[in-house]
């Protein structure tokens, strides 16, 4: 793929999958704010489906993402479950950490991220009986954050990109 330049780019390829440009009606829509809680399986199709569409954009047969990769964007990963979930724990975000990513971030990584969140009025948590659930509350401030890390990570990934036809 690197020395085909007619081949699409990787970074096309990448916009195409996560906007769902295909020519065909768009794939994802990343509802923010006060959904209700989703149901956990169409949550886990709809990550599993995100993360093959990324991968299938990629020149690499599957994509791996090292914990301090995760660690250093856990905030936006973060935002982006809970957005997918509606409303949820840190028990379950955890989880899905752990699944989707093969991180294993314990409770002290990820509960102080959560209060942080919390207290920059990005999420909204309720107290429940036996746990704390956390919501979006500010959707500006979300997509202000995904999209300046994105675009940060974008543009690291083409420099490297732009760097491999010289070696």
């Amino acid at each position: 793929m690197y020395d085909d330049p007619d081949s699409r780019s990787v970074f096309s390829d990448l916009t195409a999958a996560a906007t769902g440009d295909d020519g065909g009606e768009d794939q994802y829509e990343l509802t923010i704010g006060s959904a209700p809680k989703a149901d956990d399986k169409s949550v886990e199709r709809e990550l599993d489906e995100m993360l093959e569409s990324v991968e299938a954009a990629l020149p690499a047969d599957h994509a791996d993402f090292d914990e301090t990769i995760i660690k250093e964007n856990l905030d936006e990963i973060l935002l982006m479950l809970i957005s997918l979930r509606g409303e949820t724990h840190g028990k379950e975000l955890i989880s899905d950490l752990t699944r989707l990513f093969d991180a294993q971030l314990s409770p002290g990584t990820v509960y102080p991220s959560l209060h942080q969140l919390e207290d920059d009025d990005t999420l909204r948590m309720h107290k429940k009986v036996r746990t704390k659930e956390y919501s979006i509350q500010d959707e500006h401030q979300v997509r202000v954050t995904v999209e300046r890390t994105m675009l940060q990570h974008l543009a690291f990934g083409y420099l490297l990109y732009s760097f491999l036809p010289r070696l």
